[in-house]
């Protein structure tokens, strides 16, 4: 190994080491809505968040071993952005989780609508999507059949 490749091989090494952990940051529509959706739907918590008018305005919210962030967006004045289109569309985060199927069963119990549980590439997966676009996968590993439904089981 050269010289250069001595010094990117510790740099990586330090790079790694240091990174614990990636956390999504998704700006939504309306905050007071999402908090409800993620926290009374999906059951996160909320680890830290940012009140500079007494509302909260930006979050860090936790489900388990997952994390996500969620900052509404100014609709006027300095730095306001209204989108487009739904601001989630095209996004989706997968969760892995110990028991997919025991995510869907807590969910639909909540009222929440959540896919109905299918095999792909040896998970069983369900999805639901938050009210503006994004969509969040919970996967856990399974032995059963590719594209077997939790309907075909029974």
């Amino acid at each position: 190994m050269n010289g250069a490749a001595k010094i990117d091989a510790k740099v990586a090494a330090g790079v790694v080491a240091n990174v614990k952990q990636v956390v999504p940051f998704l700006h939504v529509s309306n905050m007071e809505r999402s908090l409800r959706y993620y926290m009374q739907g999906l059951g996160f918590t909320m680890k830290h968040k940012w009140e500079p008018d007494g509302t909260v305005r930006w979050c860090w919210l936790e489900l388990g071993g997952g994390a996500l962030m969620l900052q509404e967006f100014p609709k006027e004045g300095h730095n306001s952005w209204v989108p487009s289109c739904k601001v989630g569309e095209g996004v989706s985060l997968c969760f892995q989780c110990a028991d997919a199927l025991a995510i869907y069963r807590e969910l639909i119990s909540r009222g929440i609508a959540a896919s109905e549980p299918q095999v792909g590439n040896r998970l069983w997966v369900t999805s639901v999507t938050d009210p503006d676009g994004f969509r969040l996968f919970f996967e856990s590993p399974t032995d059963v059949p590719e594209e077997t439904k939790l309907s075909e089981m029974k």
